[in-house]
């Protein structure tokens, strides 16, 4: 099979990124990280100082270039830091509302898709993918999410306390989910998994299942 596309959808903390890290490189699929993709977008336009939801002040995005290779976000060839990029969550939902940023990344997405593929985001099986050749959709509870995102910078300099993680996830999901243009949501066909209850190895061996179900 020469070209196969898995679409993994689902909300902020659900575990897409780390999962498709994981599976991407036990079925060697190139792996594209377009949440990173969005977030370095947000990187750039909180250092320009622009108003993040004024369209017309994203000119910008005519003289770059986002890739996202081998685990590196890169504009313009220069990697972002991974610091960065998790403290532009809260702005890279707010320029991902606009249909001039999301018009640009469509094309490198699609453009990308070149042999075995697994792209996870917010709505890669519903607008950037809608044929690919699976969709996964996956969920936890904002509780649950926001218990790993404290774990995972607890001790770190980036420490907040549950409560604030929890109101920031929370916001999050209302403005993916409410917004214009591509809003988040489960594709009809998608397969849904609750990781809530699930170890990282328990989400990972049902997608291998499902990919390897999918390609026989």
């Amino acid at each position: 099979m020469d070209k196969f596309v898995v679409a993994i959808d689902g909300p902020a903390g659900s575990g897409k990124s780390s999962i498709s890290e994981i599976v991407s490189k036990k079925l060697g699929f190139t792996r594209i990280n377009t949440g990173a993709m969005y977030r370095a977008i947000a990187v750039v336009a909180t250092r320009k100082g622009i108003k993040l939801d004024d369209e017309s002040e994203y000119d910008f995005l005519d003289d770059i270039s986002v890739i996202y290779d081998n685990g590196l976000t890169k504009v313009n060839g220069v990697v972002i830091s991974d610091e960065e990029l998790k403290g532009a969550s809260l702005a890279a939902s707010k320029c991902s509302k606009l249909k001039r940023v999301r018009d640009k990344m469509l094309i490198f997405q699609r453009n990308s898709a070149i042999g075995k593929v697994l792209m996870d985001g917010r709505d890669i099986g519903t607008v950037v993918f809608p044929d690919a050749d699976l969709k996964i959709y996956l969920d936890a509870s904002a509780e649950e999410r926001a218990k790993r995102r404290y774990l995972e910078i607890k001790g770190t300099p980036n420490e907040l306390p549950y409560d604030v993680i929890l109101k920031e996830i929370n916001e999050r999901d209302y403005q993916d989910m409410h917004r214009e243009i591509a809003p988040l949501k489960k594709a009809d066909d998608a397969v849904l998994i609750d990781t809530t209850s699930m170890t990282i190895d328990m989400v990972v061996n049902k997608i291998v299942e499902l990919i390897n179900e999918k390609m026989r």
